[in-house]
């Protein structure tokens, strides 16, 4: 319940509002009788001559205006000609027109432990409870109700969404402390009848087990609630003989605002024959066409049967069992004793029979040979279309093997084709309906009888010369629609398989771009209500001038001239010189961007431009020299110049690196070369030096005087020599002839002496060395 203070004045008026329903609505559909006990109450509900019942008691506001429950008679306005009403407000306020919000009672009537329990509520109030023990005659019981509330709001108000009185019908055997069970649920669930559970759509919620909700009532409804639910049946499987107790009951939550009502059929309650749920439309349970269903009212110790179609006795109809071949609501009595008979009823609907007529489909072939590959599920969706409801569910070879649904053809790969094996095979489609009834559909898989030829190529130019081009099909769709039949589709397919498919189309067909480079071919798929109309191949050429027409840049050697040729085969050619030229040939001799402009004979038009770089060899060239160190020497080249450059010991085999590591000492010749080929190529020969570590003058003429290899190519380094306590010796330059072991003309003693080199570069190296005498 809600809280809503603006409506609460009508709870502190509710006298006023009593005498004027009594003066102003004493001809309404529903009138209260407010002098019956309680005992005739329940005696009113139950059919006693097939219940006994006992243990009487009504609980609620009493007084006789302020009284909760109360019988009522009605006329042909409300479902109910007579009956029990509950209620959490005052019964006299339950009768129409649906001019207030019922809002009873005060916060002082107490609710139920019982209630809030089977429901999982808390806070209830007002609520009004009958409850007897009885006695069932047969195995079943059952008894018709309406629920109603205030609740039931509509748009914008959302109290149908979010508020929902409880009201439940509790049941267990007698004396038992066990669990009650709740017969108040709706049909063939546990959920509990309630507004937020059955509701229909005009709320500001999604509606709710709507088939259950009759409607939102206008002023002129016969009862003061906003809303209620159809007619439901409380039903039950019972002992036949045992003692049970049952409590109806019902309760504001939470305040006393937004009153509820149950009204109860009179002498519905008792005895019943269970005959199943009904077989309706609505709930996809309906009879397929041509089946039958035999209904079974067996009750033990039952001394006769009566069936009825709609309240008419069947004539003949007079045993335990019933044949239903036609819709109808069927109703059985089966006489317990001479004053107690059981009742059943059952509406039986039928669905309408599946009227599909045996169905051809076309499928294109490629070599008219009467066999092609049938995409089943795209003929069963065409199949059953704008039939709502029909579905396809499997395909089959033989009517047998669709009648029993075993080898289906489809299976679970829907994209995988069936191959006929004869022209014109007929296979067959098992069709189901939404109540589950089947349709056996023959379907001929067939070839259109018809060709139609492929069109022109189409050929295009590129700009961007690599083979893609963006295509538009609009133009070439609408002229394809304009030559076929009325409801014949044009779509766009990257393959051949693709297009009988008639899947994964191309889309859209304003911007497509070919995805093998210069030649593609697509495919044009025709479909109607009946398959494949046709499938055409569309070449698409794209018109390149190849990979030798892409944009150069060309080396020019400093001081030369230089022929730019833009191929053969071209109808014209212009150059972008000044003044232009028109030659397949130019020659130039500066640095710049050179555009050439083509047509070939296809009438496409293309550019190529080619970027003059300027080279040249080394301007000068200066060498690091790393020597004196045995054979692991090493020289850097630093080469400077507009060009590229690459360097060898060899003029055969060229690297990138400047440096060449691991050299021996004595003669090596570098060269130095541009690696665009402007000539000549620079070299030079660089002598290393190394120092030897002892020699012999001894005057044989070997090795008598000791200098530094080579060093007469580098006349500019000095060698000082030293005894072996530092004392001057000698000096001499590379290009002299060395030290004869003697100091001022006379021999040294053989044993260790120290030099120093100093290089060109002013570095210093420094040894030592041995006279051998």
């Amino acid at each position: 319940m809600r809280i809503t203070n603006t409506r609460l004045t009508g709870m502190f008026n509710c006298a006023f509002i009593f005498l004027m329903a009594s003066a102003a609505y004493a001809q309404n559909p529903i009138q209260i009788v407010n002098t019956m006990t309680k005992e005739e109450l329940v005696n009113a509900l139950v059919d006693n001559d097939c219940a006994q019942v006992s243990n009487v008691s009504i609980t609620g506001s009493d007084g006789t205006l302020e009284r909760s429950y109360a019988y009522f008679t009605a006329d042909s306005n409300f479902p109910f000609g007579s009956g029990i009403i509950l209620s959490t407000g005052y019964a006299i306020s339950a009768p129409g027109p649906n001019d207030s919000i019922l809002s009873d009672g005060f916060n002082n009537w107490g609710g139920d432990q019982d209630l809030q329990q089977q429901l999982g509520i808390t806070g209830t109030l007002n609520a009004t409870i009958m409850e007897f023990d009885f006695i069932p005659s047969t195995n079943h019981i059952s008894f018709d109700y309406i629920f109603a509330s205030e609740e039931y709001t509509g748009w914008p108000d959302q109290g149908a969404c979010n508020y929902s009185d409880g009201f439940a019908f509790l049941l267990r055997e007698a004396g038992s402390t066990g669990a009650y069970q709740n017969l108040a649920v709706i049909p063939g669930t546990d959920t509990p009848v309630q507004v937020t559970t059955v509701r229909g759509n005009g709320t500001a919620c999604p509606p709710a087990n709507a088939e259950y909700f009759d409607a939102f009532n206008g002023v002129d409804h016969p009862t003061n609630f906003n809303g209620q639910t159809v007619v439901l049946t409380a039903q039950a499987n019972v002992t036949a003989g045992t003692l049970y107790h049952i409590k109806l009951v019902i309760a504001d939550q939470g305040d006393a605002l937004y009153d509820a009502a149950v009204f109860l059929k009179a002498n519905s309650f008792g005895s019943a024959v269970d005959l199943g749920d009904d077989r309706i439309v609505a709930n996809g349970t309906a009879l397929c066409d041509g089946t039958t269903l035999q209904l079974n009212a067996t009750i033990p110790d039952a001394t006769g049967y009566q069936w009825y179609n709609s309240g008419t006795p069947i004539n003949g109809a007079t045993n335990a069992f019933y044949t239903v071949t036609a819709p109808g609501i069927y109703s059985v009595e089966a006489q317990i004793t001479p004053t107690c008979a059981a009742r059943g009823e059952i509406t039986i609907e039928y669905d309408p029979p599946i009227d599909l007529d045996p169905y051809l489909w076309n499928q294109c072939d490629d070599d008219n040979d009467g066999l092609s590959a049938y995409y089943l599920f795209r003929i069963g969706g065409e199949l059953v279309n704008n039939h709502e409801g029909l579905s396809v569910v499997s395909w089959h070879l033989t009517t047998d093997e669709a009648r029993d649904g075993i080898n289906d053809l489809l299976g679970t790969a829907l994209t995988v084709p069936f191959y006929n094996t004869t022209a014109d095979q007929v296979i067959y489609a098992r069709v189901k309906n939404e109540g589950g009834c089947i349709a056996i559909i023959p379907v001929t898989l067939s070839m259109p009888p018809f060709t139609i030829f492929d069109p022109a190529p189409i050929e295009v130019c590129d700009t961007n010369n690599d083979g893609i081009y963006n295509f538009n099909f609009t133009q070439l769709s609408e002229d394809i629609q304009d030559q076929v039949p009325p409801g014949t589709g044009v779509l766009f397919f990257k393959s051949y398989e693709d297009a009988l498919g008639y899947q994964f189309p191309i889309m859209p067909i304003s911007s497509y771009s070919n995805t093998t480079p210069g030649d593609q071919t697509i495919y044009i798929g025709l479909h109607n209500q009946i398959g494949c109309y046709a499938i055409m191949g569309l070449q698409l050429i794209v018109h390149t001038f190849g990979d030798e027409f892409a944009d150069e840049e060309v080396i020019l050697c400093e001081g030369s001239t230089l022929a730019l040729d833009a191929g053969s085969g071209y109808s014209s050619y212009i150059w972008n010189t000044s003044p232009a030229q028109d030659t397949q040939t130019i020659t130039i001799d500066a640095t710049g961007t050179y555009t050439v402009t083509v047509t070939d004979s296809n009438g496409c038009e293309g550019s190529k431009t080619f970027t003059i770089v300027l080279s040249a060899p080394a301007e000068s060239v200066d060498f690091d020299i790393n020597d004196f160190s045995g054979n692991d020497n090493s020289v850097t080249i630093n080469a400077s110049g507009i060009g590229n450059y690459e360097y060898s010991m060899d003029n055969i085999i060229y690297q990138e690196s400047n440096v060449f590591n691991h050299l021996p000492g004595g003669e090596n010749t570098f060269y130095i070369r541009d690696s665009n080929g402007c000539l000549p190529v620079f070299f030079k020969t660089l002598y290393l030096l190394d120092y030897p570590t002892f020699f012999t003058p001894n005057g044989d003429g070997i090795n008598d005087t000791w200098r530094i290899p080579y060093s007469y190519f580098r006349p500019t380094i000095e060698v000082s020599v030293f005894d072996r306590y530092g004392k001057f010796i000698t000096k001499f330059r590379g290009n002299q002839e060395g030290w004869d072991g003697t100091h001022n003309g006379t021999p040294l003693p053989a044993t260790d002496y120290w030099f120093v080199i100093e290089l060109e570069n002013g570095e210093k190296i420094r040894g030592h060395l041995a006279m051998v005498r």
